[in-house]
């Protein structure tokens, strides 16, 4: 004899498993946590930071260099 479904049970079981299975692929992308996000803009604006230390002159000075020599 055939097993007895009540579908909507299976229904709300079903709907379930595609949320969980969505939530889990939104972790996957999105899921880092604030400290995570938070050392990677830290680590960046360092970066940036140790960059601009390195320039020999500035956009505005490089431009009133080149306007002295013309």
């Amino acid at each position: 004899m055939a097993e007895i479904v009540n579908l909507r049970q299976a229904r709300k079981r079903k709907a379930r498993a595609d949320k969980e299975a969505r939530a889990a692929d939104n972790r996957i992308a999105f899921g880092r946590t604030k400290e995570e996000r938070r050392l990677t803009e830290a680590e960046r604006s360092l970066a940036a930071r140790r960059l601009d230390a390195h320039k020999r002159r500035d956009d505005d000075s490089q431009d009133d260099a080149t306007e002295e020599g013309s």
